[in-house]
């Protein structure tokens, strides 16, 4: 009966920390997503599928065979795993924003949720 202890066992509360290995594989899905301009739709998907987020993890693996063409199987197994923590949609989320503005192509939706201790400097500047 061990299993069943851990069945129904919660995220820590706080931030999502990541892994390096996690770190990496979401760096390069990032960078893929941002390269090919497709910013908005990912974060927009994101936004939309965030209460499905653990079952979309899952469909990753029935979806793996296409999927290893951007990424090998390791990182593709870290990425579905990093996927099934709470937080992680924020954590993409935010890490899509970040490279398409450092690419100089801000996406034109709104912004993730952030955390209020994580100042919008969008915002900011739009009230001044």
């Amino acid at each position: 009966m061990n299993w069943f202890r851990h069945a129904f066992a919660l995220d820590p509360p706080g931030p999502l920390v990541p892994t390096e290995e996690e770190r990496a594989a979401v760096e390069r899905v990032c960078r893929i997503v941002v390269r090919r301009r497709m910013t908005v739709p990912a974060v927009t998907f994101l936004e939309m599928s965030r209460p499905l987020n653990r079952v979309a993890a899952q469909a990753l693996y029935f979806f793996q065979p296409v999927a290893s063409l951007a990424l090998t199987g390791d990182d593709y197994n870290r990425f579905a795993r990093f996927l099934e923590k709470s937080g992680s949609v924020d954590y993409l989320c935010r890490r899509l924003e970040d490279l398409a503005a450092d690419a100089g192509d801000p996406p034109s939706t709104a912004p993730c949720e952030r955390s209020s201790s994580e100042p919008d400097a969008a915002a900011a500047a739009r009230r001044e």
